[in-house]
């Protein structure tokens, strides 16, 4: 059970990133309104999630299936809407569809096949972002830069998923070092893409920034930011897993 303590610390560290991303985008020349707050929720509980949402929070995202799925009967997202932001696998695939809004980490041909076969079960149509390889990591999944054209032309022949735009978590910066050149690479592939027609796609949202950089992800055009710590505060990842990064 929260304390009332802990709701009201909740409520002004939403209100404080509502009110930097405001700002970010002002300074920016933009309409704060363009700019959408996902708050990344895994490791909070339902109570937790839901103080967020009364707090103000209109949108969610969750990276772990089993863990949406879990807080998904208790009623953790009512009220606000509900997308899927963490690495994902076709198998799971069947769980999220009817659920999420948006499915911002399709990192392969694979998977958007997959996501477009279990959708026409349903006979509906999934929305997606593509989930673009900036840095060229190794060890990340995601599109490499030079394939996202042949990709889409593949993709655009599935209309049970519609790619509304592009997503990406670029490298850990080191020292001094910005990750302004990775949003400002995905902000020109994000023009670019859209002034090509593909059909079922739509370049509708450049997700980007997270707690460390989403106030220089705006300024460079992103208009989805996922944040998690500088709302809900650091949660106690096991060491070594990296995931801090992930969905911070």
């Amino acid at each position: 059970m929260m304390t009332e303590t802990e709701r009201s610390t909740l409520e002004e560290r939403l209100h404080d990133v509502q009110q930097r991303i405001a700002q970010a985008a002002r300074a920016a020349g933009r309409d704060p309104k363009e700019v959408l707050l996902v708050a990344a929720t895994k490791m909070n509980d339902a109570e937790r999630v839901q103080a967020a949402i009364q707090a103000g929070l209109t949108a969610c995202g969750e990276n772990r299936v089993q863990e949406l799925l879990e807080k998904y009967e208790q009623g953790a997202y009512q009220g606000a809407d509900l997308q899927f932001i963490g690495t994902l696998q076709s198998n799971k695939v069947k769980y999220l569809l009817g659920k999420v809004s948006l499915i911002q980490s399709v990192s392969s041909l694979k998977l958007a096949e997959c996501i477009a076969k279990e959708a026409k079960k349903r006979n509906m149509c999934q929305d997606i972002l593509l989930e673009v390889n900036i840095g060229r990591e190794e060890a990340k999944s995601g599109f490499l830069v030079e394939t996202l054209d042949s990709s889409l032309e593949a993709l655009s022949k599935f209309p049970e998923i519609h790619i509304r735009g592009l997503m990406a978590i670029p490298p850990i910066p080191t020292g001094t070092d910005k990750n302004s050149r990775y949003f400002a690479e995905m902000r020109q592939l994000f023009v670019d893409i859209s002034a090509k027609k593909y059909d079922n796609v739509s370049m509708d949202y450049l997700s980007m920034g997270m707690t460390a950089d989403f106030e220089e992800a705006i300024r460079f055009g992103a208009n989805i930011v996922r944040v998690g710590t500088a709302i809900f505060g650091r949660r106690p990842y096991p060491v070594g897993t990296g995931l801090s990064r992930e969905i911070q």
